[in-house]
């Protein structure tokens, strides 16, 4: 059986990316809502609808897992799915916790970015009043990033300056941490690692997801079954066009690169 991921579009992959390390023994699936990216400026509702009805078809392909890939996701549906599906659902949120507990001087700061529907949802404010007692974290929306990444836009001379003209809104030299609350965000650590001291740590919870993912799935006695395979389905329709499987193989190599800068 394979493990179903779900993204809003390609920013899942950057989570798959470090799942394969974790767990290369097993075969995947990889959904991407391209017909409806991005969720962030969208309605609740509106998205929820597109969630579910993702989920729904992830599950009918027999998967034992299912990793919502997707900060917005998860804030938007992570119960709902829960409710409704026996095998696990496994979502993320913003690494605020671990951005806090890196944050020993309380003189400085955490800066939490996202979509703007994640940042406004409960489930993140909810998390963020349980864990900000010294009233640290502040909140940055980045859709730029997504729509940059969606076009596999990596060149610095482009995003480099969206990106300065949004971080230095704040003055950098107050903050202990930088979370990318969104896994499309993580194709650009790079890049906001030039921009920001050199001591302000840069914290996305991919990693985490991949071993929260191994650990249940060892509780389950559910490891090791194939191969590391990946079939990739876009908005439900598989994807065999070859440009179109050479672009994730790009983000992929996109994930490699950054793994080098750092």
């Amino acid at each position: 059986m394979k493990i179903g991921f779900f993204d809003s579009g390609i920013g899942g992959i950057t989570v798959l990316y470090d799942t394969l390390k974790v767990l290369p023994n097993e075969d995947y699936i990889y959904y991407a809502d391209t017909s409806n990216v991005p969720y962030g400026p969208k309605p609740k509702d509106e998205v929820k609808k597109y969630i579910l009805n993702a989920i729904d078809f992830i599950v009918k392909q027999g998967v034992k897992a299912v990793v919502i890939a997707c900060n917005t996701a998860t804030s938007v549906a992570i119960e709902e799915l829960r409710s409704k599906y026996s095998i696990p659902i496994i979502g993320m949120e913003p690494a605020v916790k671990p951005a806090i507990e890196k944050n020993k001087d309380m003189n400085k700061r955490v800066l939490v970015t996202a979509t703007a529907l994640t940042l406004k949802e409960e489930k993140l404010h909810n998390l963020i009043y349980k864990l900000d007692n010294e009233h640290v974290v502040d909140l940055l929306p980045l859709p730029g990033l997504v729509q940059f990444s969606e076009k596999l836009e990596f060149d610095e001379e482009i995003v480099l300056p969206y990106l300065k003209d949004e971080l230095f809104k704040f003055d950098l030299n107050n903050y202990e941490a930088i979370v990318l609350g969104c896994t499309h965000f993580s194709y650009y650590k790079d890049m906001v690692r030039k921009l920001v001291p050199s001591n302000v740590s840069i914290i996305d919870g991919n990693i985490g997801t991949a071993k929260n993912l191994k650990r249940i799935l060892k509780e389950m006695n559910l490891l090791n079954e194939g191969h590391g395979n990946i079939t990739f389905y876009n908005s439900g329709i598989i994807v065999e066009d070859k440009a179109e499987l050479d672009r994730y193989n790009r983000l992929f190599k996109r994930m490699d690169n950054i793994n080098e800068y750092n």
